[in-house]
């Protein structure tokens, strides 16, 4: 019996069999290498992210991402080394976002509740500005797009939550949001940088 588990452990493509076999066109070939790594990738994510959805999210993405072609090179090294560098630098990516997406909202908040702050009139009339110029990229966004990203943003739902309330599939709305993110990307661009 040691010889039969031997000879199967022995027959398992390699990783850079499969990727290549990918490249290829074979699609079994991203199912072995999903089932190798999925849960690696889904427990780095988790373990930078700390929300399980976004993990899941971002795991999907790092898939898919390997699935287009990716920038991996068997040649240049492991697969496993770069899966776990690509989600650690897309996860960081992420905290990076949600920061700025928070330090908006607050500002935005602060402005539009008229709270107190010791801004000068100056900074208050650039933050105005910087308000105004993002409710005008969110209005100017489709409506679906821009209901997807009112309710992930504003009302703290996620995207199953959000599908569920709107009966529509879970992958459109992520790519709902994604492409009103993208595009408020580009319009903010100068508040951004």
């Amino acid at each position: 019996m040691a010889t039969t588990e031997l000879s199967e452990s022995m027959a398992q493509p390699s990783d850079a069999q499969l990727f290549y076999a990918l490249r290829s066109g074979e699609r079994t070939a991203m199912v072995s290498l999903y089932r190798r790594y999925a849960s690696v990738v889904y427990g780095l994510a988790l373990s930078i992210l700390k929300n399980p959805q976004e993990a899941e999210d971002l795991s999907q993405e790092i898939f898919l991402s390997l699935w287009r072609g990716g920038g991996y090179n068997p040649e240049r090294g492991s697969l496993s080394s770069y899966l776990m560098l690509l989600t650690r630098s897309r996860a960081l990516d992420k905290l990076r976002a949600r920061g700025r997406k928070l330090k908006m909202i607050e500002r935005v908040g602060q402005v539009n509740l008229g709270e107190p702050s010791g801004v000068t009139p100056l900074e208050r009339a650039t933050v105005d500005e910087c308000s105004e110029r993002v409710r005008e990229a969110v209005a100017s966004l489709p409506l679906k797009e821009r209901q997807v990203l009112e309710l992930s943003v504003f009302s703290g739902l996620s995207y199953p939550q959000i599908a569920a309330r709107t009966g529509t599939p879970l992958g459109t709305i992520k790519r709902w949001a994604r492409k009103g993110m993208l595009q408020l990307k580009e319009d903010l661009k100068a508040l951004i940088e």
